[in-house]
């Protein structure tokens, strides 16, 4: 449980800094004091990520328990669409180049027995 705590406030934290980063990296000691702030909640003796996940993060999610869950079912729902229609846009095309494939193929064929002499062409063995 304690590691499940650090994860999801770490992965909180690094979502945040990807967009504070750019911000405010140029404040003197930014790095160290991001450091400092990772150590903290790593820390067994601060347990800076149990406090932050038992006052910030459990309430929010407890309080939005039920928007995300519809969230989640409708995302499924719309996933579950969407890999449909692109699922039948892939066969269609899939079907289209197999059909442009063969009649390229099928008229580069017929040019290369038009290539053929009629001598040639005698030369090959009836199988009938």
């Amino acid at each position: 449980v304690r590691w499940m705590m650090y994860w999801i406030v770490f992965a909180l934290f690094m979502a945040a800094e990807t967009f504070t980063d750019l911000l405010i990296s140029w404040f003197p000691f930014y790095y160290e004091v991001k450091m400092a702030f990772v150590v903290w909640l790593l820390s067994p003796y601060t347990r800076g990520a149990s406090l932050l996940y038992r006052k910030f993060v459990h309430p929010t999610l407890a309080r939005n328990e039920k928007d995300i869950d519809t969230f989640l079912v409708q995302t499924r729902e719309r996933g579950y669409e969407t890999m449909l229609r692109f699922g039948k846009r892939g066969l269609n095309l899939a079907a289209t180049a197999a059909v442009q494939a063969a009649t390229k193929s099928q008229g580069a064929l017929a040019g290369r027995l038009r290539s053929f002499s009629m001598q040639d062409l005698r030369s090959i063995p009836d199988e009938a």
